[in-house]
């Protein structure tokens, strides 16, 4: 039996498969990142833009509650029986997409894909972070969010061009059978749990037999810790403008006559350049810190939102495209990897389910408030005051939150909260 190690380059093998895996999850949410807003009006006749992004709440609201059982069930019953589970979920989405015959069906269908996605991505996250050791925690979050954002950017670009060329469904989703099933096949065959290497971390670090329970690490992590706190305060404003730029850019785009296939080019321009970035800016975390890093890349993506809002033609909407995701790309993997430094492996995947519960109700909130003031004075003005609250969440983090990642420090130090587990 080949013994235990932490580090990339002893485990480079499962690494580069749970790369390959997350990019399979991540097409799954590519397939709608423009076609699905565009069904709401064309296939199903939904007027108003509150009832439009119905959708992305339910997805939203599933995705971040997933998250966080996800995470315990990850520490409780293994990664890979988890990973594998999503997959089974997420099996239906595409023929739901292809048939529905009511936008309820529409729904229903991101429901699952919450699910989906709630299971599958955060187990992909903890095993890196799991496989990687806490020296290159950054460049691993790095790997994992540019796999799975390509791979959207990638989904929505081809999606985009079969509906030019076919109509919005059933053709388009298609592709995404060709995601699942490589997908759940990777993961069941191939995939490895990785809690002998959380046992090995666990050991390297001092701290008191156990681990906390949910309730306690929910508690900690949303109000008392500042570091933990700022960093799902930041996920959800992030969140929420991402929400707002699924459900809004492409009626926005729509309405000012561009073509299906240019909507993909824009749709895909955002989440391709954070995808790719990202390979830069997790390692940069490492090098550099992660709380400036957040804070300025939520300052980028305000000062994108509001050039969307206030220009019209499809080139400035293109530059503000890879603006955003280049101010995303310093916020994402930076996220994960700084509540990777905090919390101890006995309850990190615990913690890291609590912060994307609180960074994917981002999603439901984004599409509920973006949809308010969309319909209330007009869906630029929406985009442009989702820009004003990233700002404010930007200067937050830079007032509350310490950094988290000392360069030459191979671990944090254990909270003293820990040290009573009576939760």
């Amino acid at each position: 039996m080949t013994a235990v190690r932490l580090g990339l380059r002893a485990n480079w093998r499962q690494f580069w498969l749970l790369v390959l895996i997350n990019a399979f999850v991540g097409a799954m949410v590519g397939l709608e990142r423009h076609i699905v807003p565009l069904m709401a009006e064309r296939e199903f006749g939904v007027a108003s833009r509150s009832a439009a992004l119905s959708f992305l709440v339910s997805f939203g609201a599933v995705k971040a509650l997933t998250n966080l059982f996800a995470g315990r069930l990850g520490d409780l019953a293994g990664r890979k029986r988890v990973l594998v589970l999503g997959w089974l979920v997420g099996a239906p989405v595409p023929l739901l997409l292809m048939w529905a015959p009511a936008w309820s069906w529409v729904v229903f269908a991101n429901v699952l894909l919450g699910v989906n996605q709630g299971l599958c991505w955060s187990m992909t996250v903890v095993m890196k972070i799991d496989l990687v050791g806490p020296e290159r925690r950054g460049f691993a979050m790095g790997l994992n969010e540019f796999a799975g954002y390509l791979a959207v950017a990638l989904a929505t670009f081809a999606a985009g061009l079969v509906a030019d060329g076919y109509g919005l469904r059933p053709e388009p989703f298609y592709l995404g059978l060709g995601f699942v099933a490589p997908g759940l096949a990777l993961s069941l065959l191939f995939a490895r749990d990785t809690r002998a290497h959380v046992a090995l971390e666990a050991r390297q670090r001092a701290a008191p037999a156990g681990a906390p329970g949910l309730r306690r690490v929910l508690l900690h992590e949303t109000l008392r810790d500042p570091a933990l706190s700022s960093c799902n305060q930041a996920g959800l404003v992030n969140n929420l403008n991402d929400g707002a730029a699924w459900g809004l850019f492409p009626l926005l785009f729509a309405g000012a006559g561009l073509s299906f296939t240019e909507i993909g080019v824009l749709a895909a321009l955002y989440p391709g350049t954070w995808g790719v970035c990202q390979l830069v800016t997790g390692a940069l975390s490492d090098r550099l810190g992660r709380k400036w890093l957040i804070a300025s890349g939520m300052g980028v993506q305000a000062l994108a939102l509001w050039w969307i809002a206030v220009t019209r033609a499809f080139q400035s909407w293109a530059v503000a495209a890879v603006l955003l995701g280049l101010g995303t790309a310093m916020v994402y993997p930076t996220l994960l990897a700084a509540v990777g430094d905090v919390a101890h492996p006995t309850w990190r995947a615990t913690a890291i389910g609590v912060y994307r519960l609180w960074r994917d109700s981002g999603y439901a909130l984004g599409a509920l408030l973006a949809g308010a003031l969309a319909d209330l004075v007009s869906t630029a003005f929406a985009i442009g005051a989702i820009g004003v609250a990233t700002l404010l969440s930007g200067v937050l983090v830079a007032i509350r939150m310490p950094e988290t990642h000392r360069v030459g420090t191979v671990a944090a130090p254990v909270d003293p909260w820990y040290v009573r587990n009576d939760v």
